[in-house]
């Protein structure tokens, strides 16, 4: 399906949030999804991401996860120096605020012309696949996909190092599908075993896919990168979001 692509400026807290959208070229109605990236922000491989999924006949929202602290447009390098600029900006930034960024880039959504009434999704990578479980406290979000979600399993997130994203689990009305892979060292085995634990005690209806991959595997500008893995996660996450959105 043949896609367009525009940059937004979604207002949040008396600031501009930079917000990446695709969508189908042909006028219609689609589900709408937002998507959450990692430390590096909106860098091209991301992009690519969102315009792929766009393909498959979604609107799809990234917004630039920092950007109460980067100017607007700024993607981090993939080295050393990127890295530890992304780990400082999100321990800087409180939960609150990555929470309230998300209930605006919902808003977007759901006032968007070409999105399906009560047809919100969400997903994310590594520090957005956390963000991404957050998403679905929100009622509004029947469908989650969470790509390896880096420090759920610990609360990890944001200043404070206590977001108590798994002890919010009991708020989530939607389904929630989480991929991992077995050779990340960021979610060890037994931080995969918290979460599951965590997820099936709540009652939450979810499912778990097990990669034989990296950390950001999915990501194809990394050493990481498996296609096949990547291939195959993203044929689960869209056929998860197309049932649940078929059968809900």
């Amino acid at each position: 399906m043949q896609i367009k692509t525009e940059t937004v400026d979604i207002p949040v807290a008396g600031k501009m949030m930079r917000t990446f959208v695709a969508h189908p070229a042909s006028e219609g109605k689609y589900l709408g999804f937002l998507l959450f990236f990692d430390i590096f922000q909106l860098s091209d491989p991301m992009c690519r991401t969102v315009a792929r999924l766009a393909g498959y006949g979604f609107v799809v929202a990234a917004h630039e996860i920092f950007h109460r602290l980067e100017p607007a447009g700024t993607v981090l390098n993939q080295d050393d120096e990127g890295r530890a600029r992304g780990a400082k900006n999100q321990q800087a930034t409180p939960v609150a605020n990555f929470d309230e960024d998300t209930a605006a880039a919902l808003d977007f959504l759901k006032s968007h012309t070409m999105v399906i009434e009560d047809a919100l999704g969400a997903g994310g990578f590594c520090i957005g696949g956390h963000l991404a479980f957050r998403a679905a406290f929100y009622p509004d979000v029947k469908a989650t996909v969470c790509f390896y979600p880096t420090w759920l399993h610990n609360g990890k997130l944001g200043q404070g190092d206590n977001s108590q994203s798994l002890e919010r689990v009991r708020e989530i009305r939607g389904e929630i599908l989480i991929l991992f892979g077995s050779l990340d060292p960021l979610i060890p085995e037994e931080g995969r075993e918290r979460i599951d634990a965590a997820l099936k005690e709540s009652g939450v209806k979810y499912h778990t896919r097990l990669f034989t991959a990296d950390h950001g595997f999915v990501r194809d500008d990394r050493v990481a990168y498996d296609s096949e893995c990547a291939d195959r996660a993203f044929s689960d996450a869209v056929a998860f979001y197309r049932r649940i959105f078929t059968t809900g």
